[in-house]
Order: C-alpha cells, then structure tokens, then sequence
C-alpha cells in the first residue's frame, strides 16, 4: 500500500490519463466503425472497396506501427496536433476495424426480407439501415463490441511510449525513485482491472437491457 498511498496522484493522474483515451477512442471507434460496416454493405461498389480496405489494412496492421505513422506521418503533411490526440487518433481507427466487421456480422443475422420489406415500401438504402436493419444487428453485437472496447482500453498502454501520460507510464518515475517495481505494476494492474472491469459493467447492463434472448 506504501507505493500507492504515497503517490497516489501520479497513480490518479494516470488512471485518468488512461481513461479519457479510452473514452475518446471508444467513441471514434464506434462512429467509424458503424459507418464502415454500412459502407461494407451499401449497394454502391466504390464504399463497398473503401470499407474492405480500410478493415483490410487496419486489421493487419500492428498497432504500434500505426502509431508511428500517426504521431510521426502525419505532421509531416501539415497537421500537427497534441500527441494525446494522435493517440486518440490511433487507437479510435484501429479499434474501428474490428467494430466494423463485429457490426457487420450482426447485420447479417437480421433476415434479408426485413430489408426487401423496406425497399419495397419506398424506404432508400440510409432509411432500411438506420431504420430497420442497424437496430436490429445492434443487439446481437453488444458482447462482441464490449470486448473489442476492453481490448482498446488495454491497448492504450502503447500510448505511453510516445510522450501520452496513462497509467503504464506511471512505473517510469516511480522506477526511478526506487520504489519496488513489482508493486508498482501490481498496482498499475489494478488500474487496468478498474478501467476494464467497468466496461464489462456497462456492457452487461446493454446486453441485458437490449441483447438478444438466448
């Protein structure tokens, strides 16, 4: 309890640090990935290709490198932003990829009649989707999302090796003032455990609330 109690706000400010980019990613992740999954599915050829590269590069593409070419790429076109935001920037697109397909493979459980339906009532391809289709997938897909949010809140520990403070960051300072690294982590988990453990939380009301009987 000594490595906690003792510096406690260093423990704070990056459970804090860890927590606003897992919120900001989260969101950035959710809108693109919703709007890559439609794009996955529209009538159009040209959104269909966009939306298949984008989960095709992202998804293969290590995260870490993805924060290089972010935080070291991307001010070399001109935009140059806050490390916090490339980091944002980095994560929220990553994760996208992966809550697009989860997204997309709950459209495809909704029946195909249930689009047919609609077309055949006048709805266009927008209308079916937010109206009929994308209501219905989001309720098969609320675990999956859940746990591709929790890996997000994870993976932001990288975040730290480029100047972002989060809670993994907090062994460096306490290293060296000496203090026992096994505690330090120990404590750095619990962190991580808190954050994730929420998450979990909030997605199990969802699921409960708007999930799929099984």
């Amino acid at each position: 309890m000594k490595v906690l109690l003792d510096n406690l706000s260093l423990y704070g400010e990056g459970l804090l640090g860890t927590v606003e980019l897992t919120v900001y990613a989260s969101l950035l992740a959710l809108a693109l990935g919703f709007l890559m999954a439609a794009f996955r599915v529209a009538p159009v050829g040209s959104l269909r290709a966009f939306g298949t590269a984008w989960v095709t590069v992202l998804r293969n593409t290590p995260l870490t490198l993805l924060f290089f070419a972010v935080v070291l790429g991307l001010p070399r076109f001109g935009l140059v932003l806050p490390f916090k935001l490339f980091a944002i920037l980095a994560l929220g697109c990553y994760t996208s990829a992966f809550i697009c397909e989860a997204v997309r493979s709950g459209i495809n459980t909704v029946p195909v009649g249930q689009g047919e339906a609609a077309r055949s009532l006048g709805m266009t391809f927008p209308q079916t989707l937010g109206d009929i289709v994308l209501p219905q997938a989001f309720r098969s897909v609320i675990p999956p999302i859940g746990s591709t949010l929790i890996a997000l809140a994870k993976n932001s520990a990288i975040a730290g090796a480029f100047s972002v403070v989060e809670l993994l960051g907090v062994y460096k300072p306490l290293n060296e003032m000496g203090y026992s690294i096994i505690w330090t982590f120990v404590w750095i988990a619990v962190g991580y455990l808190l954050v994730t453990l929420t998450i979990s939380a909030i997605f199990n009301v969802l699921e409960k609330r708007f999930g799929v009987a099984r």
